[in-house]
């Protein structure tokens, strides 16, 4: 099994220097998207004072031209915080900072989906929209290689991992118990984990956040798993079909719910939200992963607890449809339902605003509205 370098370095000698006073100094950890949609950097500076709000924090800067996301003749970028958490790998007074980016003419970077995320979020908040999404994500070794299978072929089929118990099912808990004691320090609304149906594969649940927060809350803590992970010595991948042929592969099921679908009589809401969806697959399919459905045409077969990439259903209870109403939201007639399409590597600020625009803003066609 391939582990890091960095994982072998003794953490108690570590530990030495992370229990010294910091002289009323603190650490804030400024995190960011960078140019290929998906991926997470960081930084951090020294702060005189703890923060109180992220308006208390200075804005940054940073080299874009190694980011994907500047040339260098020209390759300033800045470091707009806009949520702040705990430090669950400082501890307190620290912070991680998550920041939004912007060009050097302070125009938002291409990756920077949060900046009209929020914009339509601003618009509905009257109708209260609260999200819940379920990342899943597959533990890989430093050689790409599946966290715990053998290294010249495969484990048992699936059938036994699906909320798994035992060494020889579920491949990797350590992981999954730091990185959840972690979100929880850190003030992440994680509300849930479990193994999933790959062995190595894991799901964790973020929610129920309203508006903004969703997309907000969800980054950190990848971001917190990616750091996790990097302390174990092993990787945190979410590409949505890490291996080929008959093995499940990972999206990010995302739960959609408003003030009137929760409220009596809300499946009239949910079921009208559903048919707006069904006119607007295409634009939805290209905001679900960041390569515009490339990388969820290889997951949305309409095999493995997916549907077909190109054709759109729904149903009560139906995990092979690309919209699944609950089975007690059916018999209550209220409450919310799951999109099954986003992929596992999916921006949640580009997901969660294409529900908005289709499902409240009653966008239609395949390009989204200015505003």
């Amino acid at each position: 099994m391939a582990v890091s370098a960095s994982a072998s370095l003794s953490k108690a000698v570590k530990q030495q220097y992370m229990e010294l006073p910091q002289g009323g100094k603190v650490q804030a950890m400024y995190i960011w998207i960078d140019g290929t949609g998906e991926g997470l950097r960081c930084k951090t500076r020294t702060l005189d004072s703890e923060p109180k709000s992220v308006e208390d924090l200075p804005e940054w800067n940073f080299d874009g031209s190694s980011t994907y996301q500047a040339e260098g003749s020209n390759s300033d970028m800045y470091l707009i915080p806009a949520a702040m958490f705990r430090d669950p790998f400082r501890k307190d007074p620290n912070k991680l900072v998550l920041c939004e980016v912007l060009k050097y003419n302070r125009k938002p970077a291409e990756s920077n989906l949060r900046i009209t995320c929020k914009k339509v979020m601003d618009m509905v908040t009257d109708q209260h929209p609260w999200f819940g999404m379920e990342q899943e994500y597959t533990i890989l070794g430093t050689d790409g290689h599946p966290f715990g299978w053998p290294s010249n072929g495969f484990p048992g089929p699936q059938g036994p991992y699906y909320c798994g118990v035992g060494a020889d099912k579920a491949y990797g808990r350590d992981i999954v118990e730091a990185h959840y004691r972690a979100c929880l320090y850190a003030g992440v609304n994680i509300c849930g984990t479990n193994a999933e149906v790959m062995p190595a594969q894991w799901e964790f649940q973020v929610g129920p956040c309203e508006g903004i927060d969703m997309g907000d809350h969800l980054w950190v803590a990848r971001f917190i798993l990616h750091r996790v992970c990097e302390d174990f010595g092993v990787v945190a991948s979410f590409d949505p079909k890490p291996i080929p042929g008959n093995w499940n592969g990972a999206g990010c099921h995302t739960n959609v719910s408003t003030k009137e679908m929760r409220e009596d009589g809300g499946l009239k809401a949910i079921e009208d939200a559903i048919e707006k969806l069904g006119k607007r697959h295409r634009y939805h399919i290209r905001a679900y992963d960041p390569k515009g459905g490339l990388d969820n045409a290889r997951r949305l077969t309409g095999h493995h607890e997916t549907s077909n990439i190109h054709e759109f259903s729904a149903g009560v209870a139906n995990r092979g449809a690309s919209i699944r109403i609950p089975r007690s939201v059916g018999q209550e007639k209220k409450g919310y339902f799951e999109d099954r399409r986003p992929s596992a590597n999916c921006d949640p600020y580009g997901v969660t605003e294409a529900l908005i625009r289709t499902c409240l803003l009653s966008e239609e066609g395949d390009e989204p509205t200015e505003y």
